[in-house]
């Protein structure tokens, strides 16, 4: 079992890791670094392929192509398969741990037993890495197409989530049967959920400056936008599903989307923070949905005052990334009443069994 967390605890960090390293690839131009997939130019490393990342960048110097976005793209790739790897022993080890379990006569404990539902959740996890790593290659292949690649942000969203879920369910953290807060912990996820992909549909499009001022978009408080053509998923990127270039409107329809889905949705969640502080299970998760949501909307409100530095456009995708960790935290700590009633029983049976011994 300590093996077993060590491995869900190491893989988190490598997640985190992983998705703001992936931010930073994406936001400093280094995605099609490597023009291929797995390799660079069909070779392992970008030292291996110098020549002809050398030829590519003299014949376009200002084109996705150098070597230092060739490192990037590459070290992005490595730390990814490492994760993957990671993920899959992890789930090796799901299972040899219920196998262990089932023969030390655990399952006379019934399916109450914590961690039982371990094997399922790891094996859910490999899953989506093997469609995590699909979107990396058509990211690439595809040539950046705005909807994979804001699926791949998802999709690493998603590992994130699932690991910590695994984390605090490999750690023995506490449950609390919720009620009203565990539905209102759900609908929170959805939400946090769409606004992110929101935020990626901003970023894959290029549409994060389209919107200068603050609280306005120029002078604008309702900018003139191209709503149609904006949310047109099926389309190379700057181009309409028509083929034709992007209209800047469309660049404001995007942008102005995330920033009104910004105060919807961070209006709900604070309300859901203040109330997970007041309830004495929920004050620990609460506080860490309250600071991450603070920390995620000065950065939002910085990037656009500031014009997008790099530093604070990469910060930003981390506070996405707390966000989801503090969410996943609130929902883990109030489940549903059925699930906290499993991990009760389980732990009396124990505590009889050793009576008993």
């Amino acid at each position: 079992m300590k093996l077993y967390r060590r491995f869900a605890c190491v893989a988190l960090a490598l997640a985190a890791v992983v998705v703001v390293f992936g931010a930073y690839v994406r936001l400093s131009d280094a995605g099609l670094g490597c023009p291929d997939w797995p390799g660079c130019y069909s070779q392992p490393t970008p030292y291996h392929a110098a020549t002809a990342i050398g030829d590519a960048h003299a014949a376009d110097p200002h084109g996705p192509v150098s070597l230092p976005k060739a490192w990037k793209e590459m070290i992005h790739r490595y730390l990814a398969a490492g994760l993957g790897l990671l993920i899959v022993v992890l789930a090796m080890l799901a299972w040899r741990l219920r196998d262990a379990r089932n023969a030390a006569g655990s399952t006379t404990l019934g399916s109450a037993a914590p961690g039982s539902t371990a094997p399922l959740a790891a094996t859910l996890l490999v899953c989506v890495v093997v469609i995590q790593a699909l979107l990396g290659k058509w990211t690439v292949t595809l040539l950046l197409k705005p909807a994979i690649v804001t699926g791949h942000l998802l999709g690493g969203l998603a590992v994130l989530a699932l690991l910590t879920w695994i984390a605090l369910r490999a750690s023995g953290a506490r449950r609390h049967a919720g009620g009203g807060l565990a539905l209102a912990a759900r609908l929170g996820f959805v939400l946090l959920i769409g606004q992110i992909a929101l935020g990626g549909w901003t970023s894959t499009n290029y549409a994060a400056l389209a919107c200068t001022g603050f609280p306005a978009c120029g002078r604008e408080l309702w900018p003139v936008a191209d709503y149609a053509n904006a949310f047109h998923l099926v389309r190379d990127l700057g181009m309409t599903g028509d083929g034709e270039l992007l209209p800047f409107e469309a660049l404001v329809a995007i942008h102005w989307s995330h920033r009104v889905g910004a105060v919807l949705v961070g209006v709900y969640l604070f309300a859901l923070g203040w109330r997970l502080v007041q309830h004495p299970a929920g004050a620990e998760p609460g506080r860490a949905l309250l600071a991450a949501l603070v920390l995620q909307i000065g950065l939002g409100i910085g990037n656009v005052l500031l014009s997008l530095p790099l530093p604070l456009a990469i910060a930003h995708n981390g506070g996405a990334a707390l966000l989801v960790m503090a969410m996943v935290w609130v929902n883990y700590r109030f489940a549903a009443a059925s699930t906290v009633g499993r991990d009760i029983r389980y732990r009396y049976a124990l505590r009889q069994q050793g009576e008993r011994a």
